[in-house]
């Protein structure tokens, strides 16, 4: 009887395995007029995009954090297989999930940053370059109720000062450990070539959470239109100022769910952090 029952649990596993689909991971470079030089992609493609050539998914912008490249949310922070366990259960629905590369390579081209800055106008080939030619180039919805944006580190305060600048553009936002500000009295180097520092100094002019503390009730209004989400672990070096920004948020009465876990800034955390992600966004596209 065991062994009849040991077959029967095989065959079907064998038989849901071979029915299985997966998402498509697709590495790819476009050309910026705007950086003057290729520029990278990693996009995960859905199941369902090759058998189902007449449906459009909505879709998450994820980006990477400082030092990192396109690839790193596939290769180490695991994004297709994750994706590959949740859909079929029914935690999360189909989505297109894209990273640009913002960083890495030739340091005489290549910076880390995603806002402008001398040399470097990021946050203008994203917006006017990126976005227009991912949303031609596969079947995006591409309308706010099925956009969304994420990140983690730099990447976390780049999803979310994305969001607040362009907030008819994306209907949930999901932040992990992210650099949400610099204190403005912070010293970098004087060097005007010294990249490092002119991203940092980006990143004091994109204040995250000065940006909710002095919006008036326009600017909150549009806040609200948009579904926000803060992950950020108790040993965190950024995890004082994911706080603050959750409390700007709560003084401003922009409803912002958070999330504290156990974990530093590591990508075993951020890794996990996906299991919560993709429902997140699930539940938010289309309401």
């Amino acid at each position: 009887m065991k062994k009849s029952l040991l077959l029967i649990a095989t065959f079907i596993c064998c038989s849901l395995f071979a029915n299985a689909q997966w998402t498509t991971v697709v590495n790819d470079t476009m050309y910026s007029k705007v950086l003057k030089a290729e520029r990278g992609y990693t996009i995960v493609l859905p199941a369902s995009y090759k058998t189902n050539p007449e449906k459009h998914y909505p879709i998450l912008y994820l980006l990477h954090g400082m030092g990192d490249r396109h690839w790193v949310w596939v290769n180490w922070g695991k994004s297709s297989e994750i994706l590959n366990l949740l859909v079929p259960n029914g935690e999360s629905t189909e989505m297109i999930v894209v990273t640009p590369d913002a960083g890495g390579g030739d340091p005489q081209i290549y910076q880390n940053g995603y806002f402008n800055m001398p040399g470097w106008e990021y946050e203008k080939f994203f917006f006017t370059e990126f976005m227009p030619y991912i949303e031609k180039e596969y079947r995006v919805i591409g309308d706010k109720q099925h956009r969304a944006i994420a990140g983690l580190s730099m990447g976390g305060g780049g999803c979310t000062r994305y969001a607040q600048k362009h907030p008819e553009l994306f209907r949930a936002v999901y932040a992990m450990s992210a650099l949400m500000r610099l204190p403005d009295g912070r010293q970098f180097d004087s060097d005007p070539d010294n990249k490092y520092s002119k991203v940092m100094r980006s990143v004091i002019e994109n204040d995250c959470v000065a940006h909710v503390r002095e919006a008036d009730d326009a600017r909150k209004k549009e806040l609200r239109s948009i579904a926000w989400y803060v992950d950020c672990g108790d040993d965190d070096f950024l995890f004082d100022y994911n706080i603050e920004f959750y409390q700007a948020m709560r003084d401003a009465k922009i409803p912002c769910q958070l999330r504290v876990r156990d974990g530093g800034h590591v990508w075993e955390y951020w890794r996990n952090s996906l299991y919560n992600l993709f429902p997140f966004m699930s539940r938010t596209f289309g309401k």
